[in-house]
């Protein structure tokens, strides 16, 4: 199963790409979508790069199934607004290219990854690193899709099975295709 995880941003969206067999996980891809070269006031424009480039990355790499994070509540609510509004450029791309979509809080990927629901970024990226195998550390966006993706793997599984055994199965309220994740 060829996992995606996105790690949304409005300047800087984070992507990784993970394999699972098994138990076994293996690096595939990585790396960020930037909008940083279009000025602040140009929203619909940045959406649109975050939209086709995530179009672009599941075109590449073919994936089975995506995970995002959940958005946070900022204690800036404009910075929550457009941090939603890039989420949502992201998950409407996941959908529109047929790939069922799970959420995760950020909370539940470094509980997943590092073992720690407070961790910090760069024990994200050593874990992620340590995980598949990396020769040196990806970027911190990165890292965080490449976690989302871990956490998928080793989530996803149980959570399908655990919504099955207790008739959870099939409700549609609050999903995504395939399921939230949460």
């Amino acid at each position: 199963m060829r996992i995606l995880g996105i790690d949304p941003g409005l300047r800087t969206t984070g992507f990784g790409v993970i394999d699972l067999d098994g138990a076994a996980l293996a690096y595939v891809a990585s790396g960020t979508i930037s909008t940083t070269h279009l000025d602040k006031g140009q929203l619909p424009e940045r959406l649109k790069v975050l939209f086709d480039g995530i179009r672009e990355v599941t075109s590449r790499y073919q994936p089975d199934a995506a995970s995002v994070e959940i958005v946070f509540v900022n204690v800036n609510p404009q910075s929550t607004l457009l941090l939603g509004q890039a989420r949502g450029a992201c998950i409407t791309a996941l959908v529109s290219s047929g790939l069922p979509v799970a959420e995760y809080t950020a909370l539940q990927m470094k509980q997943a990854v590092v073992g720690y629901g407070r961790a910090q970024k760069n024990q994200v990226q050593e874990m992620v690193r340590r995980l598949l195998t990396l020769p040196g550390l990806p970027g911190p966006d990165a890292a965080d899709a490449l976690g989302l993706a871990i956490t998928h793997a080793h989530a996803g599984a149980a959570l399908a099975r655990l919504a099955k055994a207790n008739g959870l199965a099939g409700l549609g309220s609050g999903k995504y295709r395939a399921g939230r994740s949460r």
